[in-house]
């Protein structure tokens, strides 16, 4: 495959926003250019886990150019290789000296190609991930269609107009103070509450959560944070009736949560575990969850993610979306991937507002009598972008072309 050569410039202007949304008469659409943003955002409040706690969320922002058209993605690699091994610096270099390249001057006209494309570079799904959210975003725009509606096209049904969500708590100072915030976010609205766990923090906490609030769906997440060794632990969890335990053991392992998976009560999500269909068609198989969490960042993009999707109906698996504390633009894709039939349970795609007081895109609100998000209809990821803010918050910027 030829590759296209390009130049790399500081940006020095705004990137002109697309005219019109109206459907383009050709399929095939040349990338023309990519802007890449490394932006840096304070959190509303601190974010616990069992990799430690997060104040500031960096990312990378990645707007396409192509026909008069801009598609957005999300990097959601942060500052440090907590979750995955990909940082937000690292995310860059893979994306401007590999990625970027390789796509710039293509012509594309569905997103299944850019896997194709993108598969000399192994691994990095995060930074893949980012850019097939544009060509995505931009392809349904080019189309006139949504997001969702693009992604659903498999579907007959057709994506649903409001997704099911919950929060997600972080670790916090003491038990009763975990158990102010999630009586604070259930005072917002939100249905289902997760609450991050690790050795130590786990069973009295849990069992505090389940009789403070014994009608509530509760679940745990662990983040790789026990063995196999810990069996007995979430043996001491099986009468609280918790929603699920999601990724208890390794971060990369199949074969110990097919072995846990029998000595509890609790359903078993994984998480981490899956970066693509052939790990969760091996899951599948050695019987080692009832539950995916589909991050569509994790297993390099919506394509993939939508292939774990039908994998799981077709198994009978409980499905929902992760998240990864995204800005608007990231939220808007995962509303759209969660909006898939088979996302039964409600997935970490909480209000705007739970994690940024300004975000950079279009805001997202929780319809707290039933605890939905309206999943975007526009054309696209259906946000506009607030590209003041984008300036303010980045650190540093670039632009690639031909």
């Amino acid at each position: 495959m030829k590759v296209a050569s390009c130049q790399r410039l500081v940006i020095s202007s705004k990137p002109s926003l697309a005219t019109s949304h109206q459907k383009l008469t050709t399929k095939t659409m040349k990338i023309e250019r990519i802007d890449l943003y490394h932006i840096s955002m304070p959190l509303v409040s601190p974010f616990g886990t069992s990799f430690g706690m997060q104040q500031q969320r960096d990312a990378l922002i990645l707007a396409l150019h192509s026909e008069g058209l801009i598609g957005w993605g999300e990097c959601v690699a942060t500052n440090d290789p907590g979750y995955s091994y990909e940082t937000a610096v690292t995310a860059w270099h893979i994306l401007s000296d590999f990625l970027i390249p390789t796509v710039l001057g293509q012509n594309l006209e569905e997103p299944e190609q850019l896997s194709g494309w993108l598969n000399k570079v192994r691994g990095h799904p995060l930074a893949k991930a980012a850019l097939e959210q544009a060509v995505w975003d931009v392809t349904a725009q080019r189309d006139g269609l949504s997001f969702a509606q693009k992604l659903a096209q498999p579907y007959p049904a057709g994506p649903r107009e409001r997704v099911k969500v919950g929060v997600s708590i972080g670790t916090q100072p003491s038990i009763a103070q975990t158990m102010d915030v999630i009586a604070k976010h259930l005072d917002e609205g939100y249905g289902r509450i997760k609450l991050k766990i690790k050795p130590g923090w786990d069973v009295k906490l849990a069992w505090q959560a389940r009789h403070t609030f014994p009608d509530v769906p509760i679940m745990l997440d662990a983040n790789s944070a026990y063995t196999l060794d810990d069996a007995v632990i979430f043996q001491a969890l099986d009468d609280l009736d918790l929603l699920m335990i999601e990724q208890p053991l390794g971060y990369e392992d199949i074969y110990d949560h097919s072995k846990l998976r029998p000595q509890i009560k609790s359903p078993l999500c994984l998480d981490e575990s899956i970066h693509s269909a052939d790990d969760a068609r091996l899951a599948i198989a050695l019987q080692a969850c009832d539950i995916i969490n589909v991050k569509p960042a994790r297993v390099s993009g919506w394509t993939e993610a939508r292939n774990i999707h039908d994998l799981g109906v077709a198994h009978e698996l409980g499905l929902w979306v992760g998240g990864m504390l995204e800005t608007g633009v990231g939220r808007a894709a995962q509303l759209a991937l969660a909006s898939l039939p088979g996302f039964t349970l409600p997935g970490d795609i909480s209000a705007t507002a739970r994690y940024y007081e300004h975000d950079i895109a279009t805001s997202f609100f929780l319809n707290a009598e039933d605890s939905t998000i309206t999943v975007p209809t526009g054309p696209g990821l259906g946000i506009e972008v607030d590209m003041n803010r984008l300036k303010a918050v980045t650190l540093r910027e670039e632009t690639f072309t031909l």
